[in-house]
């Protein structure tokens, strides 16, 4: 059965799959996952892959519904958190540690990929990091440090190299990223689904979870037409939360971006891009696009706490559009949407246990928008915890579920991201 019909590209263009039925009666399981994006599902399949036959996954939607298929679809190493703060957090040998559990899960995105014959359109060409900026030094940090601390290599872009790809007259020199792709969202979250329901693990749709509890040494959740006994839960919701568990929901700030899609530009659109890499740029509020097989762009970028509708989500886009492709004025746009993301306060995946009464319970959550690898990186670490009782999971000990104190948390994440923009839109006007 196709996707239900929204505003999104992705959803317009999805794989058809029979959907999965709701959970119905009382059941039992070793494990439970709740959420259907990419953090359970990369969970549940990593169960399914280490012979974890037990598994259920319970969305409250479809799979794919939220941040995992609504995002850019850039897949590459790395955390919401900057690799220079992670150094200093952590000293080289933890921070290198963490950052290669995501160059891994890079590879391992492109293996599952290749296994399970994943129809995501993936492109496997890298990314740029183009500069906004007529400074390079920004860039020849990053360059500097991510060769020296993290053993990652990015070739340098000078001006006239980058704009014989990416032809527009905004930037001024970039990177390379080698070890990066990018893909469709959505049909990789569908594929990721029936990779694992192809493995054993019991896969059901329309199934909100609104009750969580303990009944002796197991818990128990309940849906609209069913009941669900398992030893073992995992919380993987996002910026959709369940409401299910109060300190997971009160450490993560919902925070939505936007996206949208051009019509087929033909010709028009290697009029501004001579690759196939995916872009994006050098301030903190940047934009990010990629070209699309059917010669649409994809284009996203800002974040808010507002989720607006797609009409407001076109307007400021095309504003963002015509200042670095200029010739696409007018260029008709077909679809916008918005999705929500989960932040910490520290800007790291929050990966963790419940101790005591709480026993038994997990989660995975605020990805902060760099999704598609930590999401892959985690679910391989919990699933190795749950299945083997490895506890490579500790390493993410440090960031833990602080609270964000909402709802001031988000009038100041509102706020900082103005005042980032503000200062970004300064820099901008003093290079003329």
């Amino acid at each position: 059965m196709k996707q239900p019909s929204v505003s999104s590209y992705y959803a317009a263009t999805a794989s058809p799959y029979e959907a999965y039925a709701p959970l119905q009666g009382r059941q039992e399981a070793r494990v439970a996952v709740v959420g259907g994006g990419y953090a359970g599902l990369n969970t549940a399949l990593g169960l399914a892959e280490r012979g974890v036959r037990d598994v259920v996954l319970l969305e409250r939607e479809r799979v794919g519904f939220g941040a995992s298929g609504r995002n850019g679809g850039f897949v590459f190493a790395g955390y919401s958190l900057g690799e220079q703060a992670l150094l200093d957090q952590l000293g080289e040998t933890r921070a290198r540690a963490l950052f290669g559990l995501t160059t891994a899960a890079v590879e391992r995105i492109r293996a599952r990929i290749a296994r399970y014959a994943i129809a995501c359109d993936a492109v496997d060409e890298g990314v740029i990091w183009a500069n906004w900026f007529r400074d390079p030094e920004v860039l020849r940090r990053r360059q500097q440090l991510l060769s020296e601390h993290y053993g990652v290599g990015w070739d340098w872009l000078p001006q006239e190299q980058l704009r014989e790809r990416v032809r527009s007259p905004r930037y001024s020199d970039g990177l390379y990223e080698h070890n990066a792709l990018h893909l469709h969202p959505l049909n990789y979250a569908i594929g990721l689904a029936s990779a694992a329901a192809g493995q054993g693990v019991r896969v059901h749709e329309q199934s909100e979870v609104r009750r969580l509890k303990r009944e002796g040494s197991r818990w128990l959740l309940g849906t609209a037409q069913g009941e669900l006994l398992a030893e073992q839960v995992v919380l993987a919701c996002g910026g959709y939360l369940a409401d299910l568990y109060k300190p997971i929901d009160r450490a993560v700030l919902p925070i939505a971006t936007y996206v949208m899609a051009t019509e087929p530009l033909g010709e028009r659109l290697d009029e501004c891009l001579a690759t196939r890499a995916a872009v994006y740029d050098s301030r903190f509020a940047f934009d990010y696009y990629r070209p699309l097989p059917d010669k649409r762009l994809l284009w996203g970028g800002r974040i808010s706490i507002r989720n607006r509708s797609p009409q407001a989500v076109q307007r400021l886009l095309r504003h963002d559009l015509a200042q670095v492709f200029p010739q696409l004025k007018g260029a008709k746009i077909e679809y916008a949407w918005s999705g929500l993301m989960s932040y910490a306060r520290h800007q790291m995946p929050q990966l963790g246990r419940g101790e005591g009464d709480d026993a038994g319970l997990w989660w995975a959550q605020a990805f902060g928008g760099h999704g598609l690898a930590p999401t892959c990186a985690l679910g391989e670490l919990l699933a190795a915890a749950i299945a083997e009782g490895d506890d490579g999971w500790r390493q993410f000990a440090d960031y833990g579920l602080a609270n964000t104190h909402k709802p001031f948390g988000l009038l100041a994440a509102q706020l900082n991201y103005w005042w980032q923009q503000a200062r970004d839109g300064l820099k901008t006007r003093l290079e003329g």
